[in-house]
């Protein structure tokens, strides 16, 4: 494994590779003969970067192909995709594994870490030659990067180690490791593309039965409701077909959404108590591509219904390829609404999304005067029963439906639900294990760790009745009492009191001593805004705080605050 990194200026190029296991540092700076022999050494290894699929690999490709990678950079940081600057790239081999698996920046990751968080002084904008200092900062700053690169790959070693699995499981190269996940499964389903003009020519499933809620059926057909435009803003989903419109509803006394993303209820700023039932429907989507025949028509037939079987049979088995299989079946629905996709079926993919919805409308339908609903969401219910003689009273009727629709239900008995809305909500059984969803009642880890004191104390209270205070005030580690914020390049500075932070991401801490916050300027604009979710008077640290205590005045106060403030939006 080979990690690297580049850094581009106008006269300057330089690539930083570490080998962890040989403790081994190579430097190259502006000469291609020495990266060619480099890349000629080591073709047949692993390169691993953070956001090398979208931009170091070109640079990389570039400079061995003799094209020029301040162009390519340019080219790149402008919003263009790095494979369209020349098909050239094509003939260079390499195999890259891309650190970057979420959305969050590198600086970001080491902002949650707790490392510091420093940019170089050094402007990417010279248009002259570096001059030896400028260059030995940028030296230093490129090898801490590749060492962050190497820090978040063994916290995330897990994600390499399923994409490793993906290849060997379906006998792929090394030269895969590259694509993404998605890329890999219509690979997988040897997908041919082919052009469809059938997308609103609905195929529903015979054996949907709906009575009262039979007009949200006829919605999905009304031709107003059909627009669609492409989704932008959004790296990931970029290519991918959205629709605007959406029908608001009251269904079984919950105001419910439903629209072309799927279905979405839920009571809000609620709380019980008593026997509360969860039902997921088992592999919903690949049940229904199966069930009903919603497979896109570019993928290779009956290869997906195998795929299925052996994952089914490998969980049973504790068979760990069955991991792989399941990626692979998840992805298909995502891919056939993804423009670039050679599993791109959009038909398919609103027969998947909109029979979704409506089988479960129809489940919904059938339960409602069993059980009190609280919520539905996608594939799955959850509600209230009195007793549980009505419990088997809801089960016999969900196995009717089942039987119905060719669907299998799986059932969790909780005791407490805390509900702020249908993607924020905890249930709790007898033994105080819990099923949550949501940012506030997310575990905090080391790439994920944000404002982490407040989760904990909203996590305690809503679980044992733990007092806010007591967990707060209880703990003095700088590093659970932190917000890390990043700012993007639609704004030129962040400002903290009259102070311009030239640091993208900062990480900020309620302050009973500083008088001043922190704003962000968009370029072009002469008033600032707001950074949301910190505090109104706050400190600035952006030095390594692993095993950093909190000085006396951190105001605790603003995160009891925060964290009262929440449990209400949980009906507590």
């Amino acid at each position: 494994m080979i990690f690297y990194d580049f850094e581009v200026f106008s006269q300057d190029w330089l690539v930083v590779f570490k080998m962890p296991i040989s403790n081994q540092t190579t430097i190259i700076h502006n000469d291609r003969n020495q990266l060619l022999e480099f890349y000629q050494n080591y073709q047949k290894e692993l390169f691993i970067g953070f956001n090398n699929r979208g931009y170091d690999q070109y640079i990389f490709k570039g400079i061995l192909l003799e094209l020029n990678p301040y162009e390519i950079s340019k080219y790149i940081i402008e919003g263009n995709k790095g494979w369209q600057f020349s098909n050239l790239f094509n003939r260079i081999i390499m195999n890259n594994f891309d650190a970057m698996t979420t959305r969050n920046g590198l600086k970001e990751l080491e902002g949650f870490m707790g490392h510091e968080i420093k940019e170089s002084s050094v402007s990417f904008d010279i248009d002259r030659p570096l001059n030896n200092e400028e260059l030995e900062e940028i030296i230093k700053y490129c090898e801490r990067d590749v060492s962050e690169t190497i820090e978040i790959f063994k916290l995330r070693i897990k994600e390499f180690e399923s994409h490793l699995t993906l290849l060997k499981t379906f006998k792929l190269s090394l030269s895969n490791m590259s694509k993404t996940k998605a890329q890999l499964s219509a690979k997988i389903l040897e997908a041919n593309k082919k052009v469809h003009n059938d997308e609103f020519e609905l195929n529903l499933p015979k054996n949907l039965l709906l009575g009262k809620y039979a007009r949200v059926k006829d919605w999905f057909y009304d031709k107003i409701n059909q627009n669609k435009e492409l989704e932008t803003e959004l790296e990931e989903l970029e290519g991918s077909e959205i629709y605007k419109q959406k029908l608001k509803i009251e269904i079984a006394n919950v105001p419910h959404i439903l629209g072309w993303g799927g279905i979405h209820g839920a009571r809000v700023n609620y709380a019980t108590n008593g026997i509360i039932v969860n039902m997921d429907v088992s592999s919903y989507y690949p049940s229904l591509i199966i069930n009903y025949d919603y497979l896109s028509r570019n993928a290779k037939p009956n290869k997906y219904k195998d795929f299925f079987d052996m994952q089914v049979k490998y969980k049973k088995e504790n068979d760990f390829r069955s991991e792989p299989l399941k990626i692979v079946l998840n992805a298909t629905f995502g891919l056939s609404k993804y423009k670039y996709s050679a599993l791109y079926d959009p038909l398919q993919a609103n027969n998947i999304c909109i029979a979704g919805q409506l089988l479960l409308l129809d489940l919904i339908e059938k339960l409602e005067n069993k059980w009190e609903l609280l919520q539905s969401n996608t594939d799955g219910l959850i509600g209230k029963v009195q007793n549980m003689r009505d419990y088997n009273k809801l089960q016999i009727a969900c196995a009717k439906w089942e039987e119905r629709t060719k669907m299998k239900l799986k059932f969790d008995i909780y005791e407490r639900i805390y509900q702020k809305d249908v993607n924020n909500y905890i249930i709790i059984d007898k033994s105080e294990k819990y099923k949550s969803k949501g940012s506030y009642l997310k575990t905090r880890h080391s790439l994920d760790n944000d404002l982490p004191i407040v989760n904990k104390a909203l996590i305690n209270f809503l679980l044992s009745n733990i007092p806010i205070e007591k967990t707060i005030n209880e703990c003095n580690e700088l590093i659970m009492f932190q917000k890390v914020t990043k700012v993007s390049n639609k704004y030129s500075h962040i400002i903290y009191g009259n102070e311009i932070i030239h640091e993208k991401c900062i990480r900020t801490f309620a302050s009973t001593k500083h008088e001043k916050g922190v704003w962000k300027l968009k370029i072009g604009k002469t008033t600032s805004d707001k950074i949301e979710n910190t505090p109104k008077n706050c400190f600035i640290d952006n030095s390594n705080i692993i095993d950093k205590t909190i000085p006396e005045y951190l105001d605790k106060q603003w995160y009891i605050d925060l964290t009262n403030k929440r449990v209400k939006e949980f009906g507590k």
